[in-house]
């Protein structure tokens, strides 16, 4: 069996610590006087925030940024972003308990919510009915049955989209394109019947469609070209099928820029979907996740020790994939700086690799617990703490927490 590892950094060199703001390393400063030896995500909410205000400040009124749950759930992050994006992406009972309890700029009412996923529960489907959601984004017909079944006993309409898996994307750039098989939606094909059989169902109020079909994308052009497909193929399926559009869901899918790659120009992307012609009354909702909060987070673990392997040096931490596995699953390159800590308690030598190359690895019981591959470090010894930026997003909610049973990371809000 083969083990899957992160791709090697080689020739990269591991980042200078000055890549850590000062508060940042302020704060591991202090975690790392504790006895206890680290392991945390450190957030800064203000950076999350400042991202969000970027984006919707650059879309036209008609747009609406969601925040996709998902990518950050930590209830500090929430609490920050709520008052700078007009409502949240949900896909789970915790999730949405976490956004109505945000309060977003209007005042005291809950955020609003849209919520998505392939396997909703009826107990999911009721919570979402019960707390009024803006959209459930319906991804079968037999959920269409299921949420008019719900809403009817509560005595109420649900606002439901459906969610499609479009035969093709006419657009270039670095999209993925529909038509390939997917749990996701309903296939294009399939659409007019569904909307057909959903139209005479009692308990829906039918307001449109949803169409995640870009990820990862770097591209503003390709974007905005995706948001005018979108929009264009939505207005003519309502039509054709008789029904009252008032929202356009295009998914997340805005990427986020590591070493060497050219950052999302988001006021481009503004200035292109400006342009686009959305009949009045229809909102344009955009559920960016990753690109809200990629860099308001810092992974950080302690050396607990330095080895030395056949010619091959191995950084290993207090942590490992079991708190973030992103590099690993992913298939990425994600690079790290190492903190200097200059206490050492022990009455031994302090194990430590210069000038040379080192694999940061984990504390499980697996080879496949290996984060960070041939990176090239300076100095890295014993007791000091490695930190990877850009963990702000699938970090700790997309670690493995309970294998091996070691204690999960801290979570902090700077």
């Amino acid at each position: 069996m083969s083990v899957e590892l992160p791709p090697s950094a080689a020739p990269r060199s591991a980042y200078p610590v000055d890549v850590l703001p000062v508060a940042v390393r302020h704060r591991l400063q202090e975690l790392a006087q504790a006895q206890v030896p680290v392991s945390a995500y450190l957030y800064d909410g203000a950076v999350a925030a400042e991202r969000a205000r970027e984006l919707r400040e650059a879309l036209p009124e008609w747009a609406a940024v969601y925040y996709a749950v998902k990518a950050n759930s930590f209830p500090g992050i929430i609490q920050a972003l709520a008052p700078h994006v007009d409502g949240f992406e949900v896909a789970s009972r915790a999730e949405l308990e976490l956004a109505v309890s945000a309060k977003p700029a209007s005042g005291d009412l809950p955020a609003p919510v849209v919520a998505a996923g392939p396997a909703k529960s009826v107990p999911v489907l009721t919570a979402l009915v019960l707390a009024g959601a803006e959209a459930i984004n319906a991804e079968s017909l037999l959920e269409l049955h299921r949420i008019s079944r719900i809403a009817v006993a509560e005595g109420v309409r649900a606002r439901v989209a459906l969610r499609v898996n479009p035969a093709t994307i006419p657009v270039t750039g670095s999209l993925h394109m529909g038509g390939v098989p997917s749990q996701f939606g309903v296939a294009e094909p399939d659409v007019p019947g569904v909307l057909r059989e959903a139209l005479r169902l009692p308990g829906l109020d039918l307001i449109g469609f949803h169409i995640h079909a870009a990820s990862n994308n770097l591209d503003a052009e390709a974007h905005a070209a995706y948001l005018r497909w979108c929009v264009e193929w939505s207005v003519k399926t309502a039509q054709d099928s008789g029904i009252d559009l008032r929202h356009i869901d295009i998914g997340g899918g805005i990427g986020v820029a590591f070493e060497g790659e050219k950052p999302f120009d988001v006021a481009r992307f503004g200035e292109l979907a400006a342009a686009v012609e959305v009949p009045a009354g229809v909102k344009v909702v955009l559920e960016p996740g990753r690109f809200l909060v990629a860099d308001c987070g810092w992974y950080a673990a302690e050396v607990t020790d330095v080895k030395h392997s056949y010619g091959e040096a191995f950084v290993v931490l207090r942590g490992g994939i079991n708190h973030f596995q992103l590099p690993t699953s992913w298939d990425i390159v994600h690079n790290m700086a190492v903190m200097p800590v200059e206490d050492w308690p022990e009455e031994c030598p302090r194990p430590r690799a210069e000038g040379t190359r080192v694999t940061v690895v984990g504390e499980l019981c697996t080879p496949e617990d290996t984060l960070l591959r041939d990176v090239l470090v300076d100095r890295v010894r014993a007791g000091d703490l490695v930190v990877f930026p850009y963990a702000g997003s699938y970090g700790w909610e997309f670690a493995m927490h309970s294998f091996l049973g070691h204690p999960v990371a801290e979570r902090h809000l700077l």
